[in-house]
């Protein structure tokens, strides 16, 4: 960082915006300000600590005295994470923070560093039946376009939100707002989201998605087919038929597999779609927000007349929506037309069973990013040695501390769960990109035997004494990252 020729003005060289900063005031990424004439970093940086196990309960070290008061607890391991480290971008220069730790006697190293990322972006697992509109529609915040629908998966709608054509291909306002948007979204925080010719749905983290203003409570079981093939030994002989109505696969149990193998009639039950295989069928109504994701309310608008050849009268019907949501109880009257009648508590209890087999609905954010280009050149001067290292299994990549997915193929593109990552742990910059953190930990001689920066290798203490440093305790979901099982140290040993 250097002085500008202005005393109370600072220039700041940790990203291409290169903000002048005057005394007093934050960068345009509020992640630097001006202290006195001193350039610093706004938000401390996080330090993990972990959790022990005492009494065959996952303790946080922090907490297992009483009240904590801010300070490291000295036998319990620490990683230094991404969070507030700030950044070398465009990486000329080495990582902020290379920190060299010992774990189970090994020595190791860690690389931090926030990467700015506009090659980045968001999907969204929505659990929910519900339409929310066509593959490959728009998604909209504040009326910018910021993604799309994308395929939907067993008993969620999948949305992609940003991408560099998003960011920084269309207008400044689209870029902005989708960096906006996936900034809340990767922060945990509520979004709300339109889509073209479907819904209106606000995303959150780790919490039940809000469609057209009603609250998702669960996921389906599975679709109509999946669920008789669950239940159907708990419907037999308290019931004749039943129907369960799903927007891809509506099942008729005395036609399915499961009814011939259970010895059951066919009721004469005729569904109106597309039959597949034996008692599924496809396209019974429209997608939409009634039945099992259909669009209907009537349950009976899918059954045509009852096969007089075959049904009879006093035949009972259940029909029933994938998640339980929605059940009526019919019996055919002498003309073979369902008639309503009051479901009995046993057949009841079996409607009940289903929604307890559904698990809740929520909203799943995966940030997914390319830990590419000069963001390597941080770590070694052959950024090619970093990659192949990651692909080796020699190096370990993780979010703020948090587990990773990394792609095969080519580059190192990662995918992390924000839940399992520290509060707040992203932040953006006005190019627009979002700003996340990465660190990669390995043995320090692999790290030497990379080409890795030595002469930029701190110690932990070191990195504490600096100071601007808070403690979390870690996520009991995440390994720790030092932690041997991770890497492929048996060539070494």
């Amino acid at each position: 960082m250097t002085q500008s020729q202005k005393p109370d003005t600072v220039a700041c060289d940790a990203c291409p915006v290169q903000c002048r900063i005057r005394d007093g005031l934050a960068g345009a990424c509020d992640r630097y300000r001006n202290l006195n004439g001193a350039l610093v970093r706004s938000d401390p940086l996080v330090i993990v600590q972990a959790v022990e196990e005492r009494g065959g309960k996952i303790t946080p070290f922090l907490a297992r005295d009483g009240a904590w008061d801010g300070s490291l607890i000295s036998d319990a391991p620490l990683f230094v994470t991404g969070v507030g480290a700030s950044t070398t971008y465009p990486d000329y220069k080495p990582a902020p923070f290379i920190v060299a730790a010992q774990h189970e006697g090994v020595d190791m190293v860690t690389v931090v560093t926030e990467g700015i990322f506009s090659y980045c972006g968001v999907k969204v697992k929505i659990d929910t039946d519900r339409f929310l509109g066509p593959e490959q529609a728009t998604v909209r915040a504040r009326g910018e376009a910021v993604g799309h629908v994308t395929t939907g998966e067993y008993g969620s709608q999948m949305l992609s939100i940003g991408g560099v054509h998003h960011l920084t291909g269309g207008s400044k306002k689209e870029g902005k707002t989708t960096c906006d948007t996936m900034l809340a979204l990767c922060n945990k925080e509520a979004v709300e989201l339109t889509i073209d010719g479907g819904a209106a749905v606000v995303v959150q983290a780790g919490e039940p998605p809000v469609v057209n203003g009603v609250t998702e409570e669960r996921m389906r079981v599975g679709c109509g087919s999946a669920t008789i093939g669950i239940f159907a030994k708990q419907w037999f002989g308290l019931v004749d038929e039943v129907v369960v109505v799903d927007d891809h696969i509506t099942g008729l149990l005395s036609e399915h597999k499961a009814g011939r193998y259970l010895g059951m009639e066919h009721s004469g039950a005729v569904i109106k779609g597309h039959r597949s295989t034996m008692g599924r069928y496809f396209r019974v109504a429209e997608p939409g927000s009634g039945w099992g994701g259909t669009d209907i309310d009537d349950p009976l608008s899918i059954l045509g007349p009852f096969d007089p050849k075959v049904a009879k009268p006093g035949t009972r019907v259940l029909m029933t929506s994938t998640t339980g949501e929605n059940a009526a109880y019919f019996v055919l009257d002498d003309q073979l037309t369902p008639v309503p009648a009051p479901m009995p508590a046993n057949l009841a209890a079996t409607v009940d069973r289903i929604r307890e087999n559904c698990e809740p609905a929520l909203c799943s954010v995966i940030f997914i990013a390319g830990a590419g280009g000069s963001l390597r050149a941080g770590v070694t001067e052959n950024p090619v040695a970093l990659t192949r290292s990651v692909k080796d299994a020699l190096t370990v990549v993780t979010s703020g501390g948090a587990p990773t997915y990394v792609w095969p193929g080519g580059g190192i593109t990662f995918m992390v769960d924000v839940t399992r990552m520290p509060d707040r742990s992203f932040g953006s910059v006005p190019t627009p990109a979002l700003v996340a953190p990465v660190e990669f930990t390995m043995r320090l001689d692999d790290y030497r035997t990379m080409g890795g920066h030595m002469e930029a290798v701190v110690s932990l203490a070191d990195v504490i004494a600096q100071g601007r440093c808070t403690v979390v305790s870690s996520n009991p979901q995440n390994p720790w990252p030092n932690r041997r099982e991770n890497y492929r140290w048996g060539h070494q040993q």
